[in-house]
């Protein structure tokens, strides 16, 4: 178990006057400061600020936000400027090694104690923790909530506490853990400490389930918008659904990450297997795995690029993995909630995504199945029934889907979305109120215990020697739908709906036979019409694209793989998700922007300062290479623009001129040396400074002479780059110097 792990015993410190001081390296910063500094980002989204503000001011939160929403954000940023560690309760063992990399990555100290540490691991993260050596600590439920580990904390600086997915209080939902509902004695123990509990998605019933059992009565709730809007929903009708699959991923998605949801394991199975002899690279996940295989195969999942895994519920929650490009169900949710909780696994990065769902009648069948099935009361059951109500009703909309969705969630939206297939291909309807009564009379004229299959039959008057056994050629609906010209794929279209609409329920101890329920009398007499959805033919269906993305075509194309390929390199030498370098959306923007100085690259979305100090020249060259390649690298149009130079760049020039090295700039300015070096590349290009100047003097005329002998040897489509130079001088040089002779001494063309 995960509690069985040491943690120092009090005697092992040394008393608390002698404790070293508290890190205080955040604590005058501002949270928008740090937001920018840290994490890279210019403004909070949402309520973040207002989250974030009251955390600070030692309040308590519930705070519910759509994955992807930046939840994570509402405590790391109290957690660095509150005194103190926060502790992260996560019931996600597998994935805290991941979080805490991510943030090793801005240079945040975190750590996790979990069973995956070794014995002195985890007395190492114990000391750090006593010793104020941490600002987070994510450690799983089953952990804090020993007798032991609540001791230690007793006597620890403590900043927070964040209950993260928090919905695992809920006993109604497929992710209980028991030790959630012990957490209330947090706030019994430690009054003091702010709590703030999080989660991506929770009906009112689970919302006042997390409150009463998180003692959060008197805690601020702060509910942003569930809305999406990147997510492209799609249903479809089974029809061959592998098949339909497979052509959604070669239409859509060729070379991306995602996840598909099947309801069994031997589908699971089944289905990975399948994508695999059809060239994908898909791997299954669920729980009847061994754990060192569900593992492997989460890791490979998180740290490899284009991967797909084919899962049960039992995989998703918690996957921090922001470049999943769609999430396809071959079969029906249980639940609206379980239905947006899986989705929101996609795109989130923000940039477009997926959400692709095939159902048809028997999805229906085999959940009632189970539900009937299952050992729990009555109350529970009725409301499942209404939650598989509600996503059958989805299923079957004419209107916008992404409306019904946010509606359930009470976060209504004034217009329709125009991102679903509804609005982007609004289906036609029809009258079937006739067809819808001649099931109707089917279904009660046969018995009320036969499936759609037979009661199609009947109605289009098959000679079978089942009908024939009971009896039911003889039957006024036998064949009366002989002429109506319907094929069998839309009859079961109608009967699906009119489950769906309630007029009929699956009988699931009579073996899937229909039953008309009270509100089939009123269609019945007359009473009203219905109009139901006409079914796409797959050949008449218009290809929905989700749009280019990530998907860059020419020169761009080349840059974004060169660019994804340098982040994998250093992933994989650091062992960490490619993710946590950078996500694709900075990635993307690079692109777009195709920044040449760190000044540039510090402006894009998601570049920090640790990470601009860490990776930026690495990223720079790239952009460096492919622009001289492309004959567009700004040294070869001479000298620039002085009047574009920026006031930082301006300062850091002056220096030089009044006699200052590179290195006396740097510290006179607190900057690092790159920066600096960056600021002389610009002033060199924009006629401020000389060779000599921005070189320091390093360079002999007859070194610079030496020099471009070298590159004028190399081909023609070589000149331009500096690879290949560097490489022909031997490493000789630093690439600084290189792009500064290049500036002064740009290719002719």
């Amino acid at each position: 178990m995960d509690s069985d792990y040491p943690i120092y015993d009090d005697t092992e410190f040394l008393p608390p006057e002698q404790w070293p001081a508290v890190n205080e390296a955040y604590s005058e910063s501002s949270p928008k400061q740090l937001l920018k500094d840290i994490f890279g980002y210019e403004q909070f989204r949402g309520q973040q600020a207002a989250i974030i503000e009251h955390v600070l001011t030692g309040g308590d939160a519930l705070v519910l936000m759509p994955t992807g929403g930046g939840k994570s954000l509402c405590y790391q940023i109290p957690a660095l400027i509150r005194r103190g560690v926060a502790v992260v309760i996560s019931p996600l063992i597998a994935l805290m090694k991941d979080q805490v990399d991510a943030l090793l990555q801005l240079g945040i100290r975190a750590a996790f104690l979990n069973s995956s540490l070794s014995y002195e691991e985890s007395r190492e993260v114990s000391y750090r923790l006593r010793t104020r050596q941490l600002d987070l600590l994510y450690v799983a439920p089953e952990r804090l909530m020993t007798e032991r580990f609540l001791n230690f904390l007793d006597s620890a600086d403590l900043a927070l506490f964040a209950i993260d997915e928090a919905h695992c209080v809920s006993q109604w939902g497929h992710d209980f853990r028991p030790e959630y509902v012990q957490l209330s004695v947090l706030h019994e123990r430690f009054p003091t400490v702010p709590r703030i509990a999080l989660t991506a998605t929770a009906d009112q019933a689970t919302r006042r389930e997390i409150i009463t059992r998180l003692g959060l009565e008197q805690a601020e709730i702060f509910c942003t918008s569930f809305d999406r809007p990147n997510i492209r929903y799609q249903v479809v009708q089974k029809n061959n659904p592998r098949q339909q699959l497979l052509n959604f991923l070669n239409q859509e998605h060729r070379g991306d990450a995602g996840i598909v949801y099947c309801l069994s394991r031997k589908r699971v199975e089944d289905t990975a297997e399948w994508l695999c002899n059809q060239g994908w690279n898909a791997l299954p996940y669920h729980a009847g795995l061994s754990p060192d295989v569900r593992e492997a195969n989460q890791t490979r999942f998180l740290r490899e690029e284009g991967l797909i895994v084919v899962a049960t519920i039992a995989f998703g929650m918690g996957i921090d993995k922001p470049n999943v490009r769609f999430v396809a169900h071959l079969d029906l949710p249980k639940s609206l909630e379980a239905y947006y909780q899986e989705t929101g696994r996609a795109g989130r990065d923000g940039l477009a995504a997926n959400a692709w769902l095939a159902y048809g009648l028997q999805d229906v069948i085999l959940l009632k199945e189970i539900l009937s099935k299952s050992e729990a009361g009555e109350q529970f059951k009725r409301l499942e029934q209404h939650k598989l109500d509600a996503m059958l009703g989805y299923c079957e909309l004419i209107t916008c889907r992404r409306q019904a969705l946010l509606s359930y969630f009470n976060d209504p939206l004034p217009e329709p979305c125009g991102n679903c297939d509804n609005c982007l291909q609004p289906p036609e309807t029809w009258d079937a109120t006739l067809a819808a009564q001649k099931a109707l009379s089917c279904i009660y004229r046969t018995g009320q215990r036969f499936g759609v299959n037979y009661l199609i039959d009947v109605l289009l008057g098959k000679e079978n020697e089942r009908i024939q056994q009971f009896g039911h050629h003889r039957l006024s609906v036998y064949g009366v739908a002989k002429a109506d010209g319907l094929s069998l794929d839309q009859w079961r279209s109608v009967f699906r709906q009119l489950v769906s609409a309630g007029y009929v329920n699956v009988d699931v101890e009579g073996y899937g036979g229909l039953q008309l329920t009270e509100a089939s009398r009123t269609l019945l007499r007359g009473e009203h019409t219905m109009s139901l959805r006409k079914e796409r033919r797959s050949k008449d269906a218009k290809k929905v694209s989700r749009g280019a993305a990530t998907h860059f075509s020419g020169t761009d194309e080349a840059l974004w793989e060169a660019l994804r390929n340098k982040r994998q390199a250093l992933a994989q030498a650091q062992n960490v998700p490619p993710y946590v370098i950078f996500h694709d959306s900075t990635l993307a923007e690079m692109v777009r922007l195709q920044p040449q100085t760190f000044a540039e690259l510090g402006q894009i979305s998601g570049v920090g300062s640790r990470k601009l100090e860490r990776y930026g020249r690495v990223f720079i060259d790239i952009i460096d290479a492919h622009l001289m390649a492309q004959g567009t690298r700004s040294q070869e149009t001479g000298q620039g623009n002085i009047e574009d130079v920026s006031e930082t760049v301006q300062a850091s020039v002056d220096l030089i001129l009044s006699g200052l090295s590179a290195e006396q700039v740097a510290a006179e300015r607190g900057l690092k040396l790159p920066t600096i070096e960056d600021h002389l590349e610009v002033g060199l290009a924009a006629g401020l400074l000389t060779l000599e100047q921005a070189t320091d003097g390093v360079l002999s005329d007859r070194e610079i002479n030496l020099m471009l002998e070298a590159r004028e040897s190399l081909p023609v489509a070589e000149r331009g780059r500096l690879k290949p130079w560097f490489e022909l001088l031997g490493g000789e040089y630093r690439y600084f110097i290189l792009r500064c002779v290049a500036k002064a001494y740009p290719v002719e063309k």
